[in-house]
């Protein structure tokens, strides 16, 4: 019986420094590879990351040109190209070093290719740039040609977003934020503050765009809609907002969870009518509930609901805001900070990170998360708090933003793979299923495996994994205690 216990003992302890060993790096798949993310990721059951790319200047957005560079934006660098090597049939993914495309310390955020892969676009504060490209050799072949110009004053929110449409053939979103956090530039559309709009660069001439003065105006009243996303199925355009700080209402400051940031939805350019194509989302007026007990007289308001900033008056009112303007589809917590949105291949499931807040107490955001689509719709109701699932997060909120990775840009590559920027880090990260599969592709992609248990974003994240090491003591304890018994 000793004989038994003692072995029993040994192969615990075994099984402990297996676990151990699995349990503090990456998963078992992909080893060799580079760790998790630094200095640790919690990860919801069924998903993996991997840090594929270190030593970036600021990386914001990302995408992969019809070879499979991949091309970054580094802030005050310009653009880089990366090329992405496979070991073990593709269980571990890196990025060579960068090699510059673009040296323009300009470039602050947005990056595009035209449909063919021939053109690259880029913006700064000011404009959008266009290059002649050449995709087997990752370089440009032209000289700068600016197409949109006059963005207006670069103070405030300077990243200009651009999305090439894949629906409707060269046409260009550019989306500008508001100068200052309260900005009253933007109760006149004709600013071009704090709008999306959306430009026909296939026929561009040598004289470009005015920002201001041209192209259709998709929406206005958008505080900083920095992620622009279209819906790869229907059509059906969305952005991402981050909405105002310090926010007071009827005496009270209530800016620790309210408002609420937006996915707000603008319509399609295929010549479908909808309300809200070029309507007018409430800012710098009327903005979507959060935390409603918090609201001074929240009577009628809900998640998402529009509601007044301020002192209700005669002219701006909650009755003004519910009925005059758009409200978002779907509203996540004050301060995240959405940067950017990425839909999968069937449009089943809208990847969104969150950049992580500045300006709350107690940090939030910091994370990358998803939601169910259907139908080119999001499948939650507008007043629901739960419809973002995280699946890759910082556990320790409380060390952010100083020593947390803070996501920005995503970009698929051709294997369904989702490639994700911090640029606190300087990293680039991949984000694959566990078992092999396409994030992008399968109905349900772009979802935690059903019955795992991955939490929503307005939780704590508890049911993710963080390459802890609770089983593993469990199972060393248990081993001393059948060693000691003998």
């Amino acid at each position: 019986m000793a004989a038994f216990k003692s072995l029993l003992a040994l192969s615990t302890l075994l099984l402990f420094f297996r676990v151990h060993t699995q349990s503090t790096t990456a998963p078992a798949a992909s080893a060799s590879c580079s760790r998790p993310i630094i200095p640790k990721a919690s990860v919801a059951p069924g998903w993996d990351v991997q840090v594929v790319a270190s030593g970036l200047n600021q990386p914001r957005g990302i995408i992969f040109d019809s070879n499979g560079h991949l091309l970054v934006v580094q802030q005050d660098k310009g653009i880089s190209s990366l090329s992405i090597t496979e070991d073990g049939g593709g269980a571990c993914v890196r990025a060579g070093d960068p090699t510059d495309v673009i040296e323009d310390e300009s470039l602050n955020h947005g990056i595009e290719l035209s449909a063919d892969g021939k053109t690259l676009y880029a913006s700064s504060a000011e404009a959008v740039y266009a290059w002649d490209y050449d995709p087997t050799e990752a370089r440009n072949t032209s000289a700068p040609r600016e197409i949109i110009g006059r963005m207006g004053d670069t103070d405030g929110h300077v990243t200009r977003t651009i999305l090439m449409s894949r629906k409707a053939e060269g046409m260009l979103l550019v989306s500008r934020g508001s100068m200052s956090n309260l900005d009253l530039a933007a109760l006149d559309p004709a600013t071009g503050v704090s709008t999306v709009k959306v430009y026909n660069v296939s026929n561009v001439t040598d004289t470009p765009y005015e920002f201001m003065n041209d192209g259709l105006l998709l929406g206005w009243g958008l505080r900083n809609s920095v992620g622009l996303a279209e819906d790869p199925v229907t059509g059906s355009l969305y952005s991402v907002e981050n909405s105002v700080d310090n926010f007071e209402r009827e005496g009270r400051n209530i800016h620790q969870n309210n408002p609420g940031e937006e996915l707000n939805f603008h319509g399609y350019l295929n010549g479908t009518e909808t309300e809200e194509l070029g309507g007018n989302y409430g800012y710098p007026s009327c903005y979507a509930a959060w935390e409603v007990d918090t609201i001074p007289n929240n009577e009628g308001i809900q998640v998402g609901t529009q509601f007044a900033i301020g002192d209700q008056n005669a002219t701006v009112n909650d009755t003004f805001c519910q009925n005059g303007r758009v409200s978002p589809r779907l509203t996540f917590a004050a301060h995240m900070a959405p940067l950017d949105m990425k839909f999968n291949d069937n449009g089943t499931a809208a990847w969104i990170t969150f950049h992580g807040s500045w300006n709350r107490d107690e940090p939030i955001g910091y994370k990358l998360s998803v939601v169910a689509f259907e139908n080119g719709s999001p499948i939650e109701p507008a007043n629901s708090s739960t419809a973002a699932i995280d699946i890759v997060s910082n556990p320790k909120l409380s060390d952010c933003p100083d020593e947390c990775f803070r996501p920005v840009g995503l970009a698929w590559d051709k294997n369904g793979r989702l490639y994700m920027t911090s640029d606190s880090t300087g990293e680039i990260y991949v984000i694959t299923r566990s078992d092999g599969s396409a994030n992008s592709a399968s109905p349900s992609s772009g979802l935690p495996p059903s019955g795992t248990g991955a939490s929503p974003s307005a939780s704590s994240g508890s049911a993710t994994r963080d390459y802890g090491m609770h089983s593993s003591w469990t199972l060393l304890i248990a081993g001393i205690l059948a060693f000691t018994s003998v």
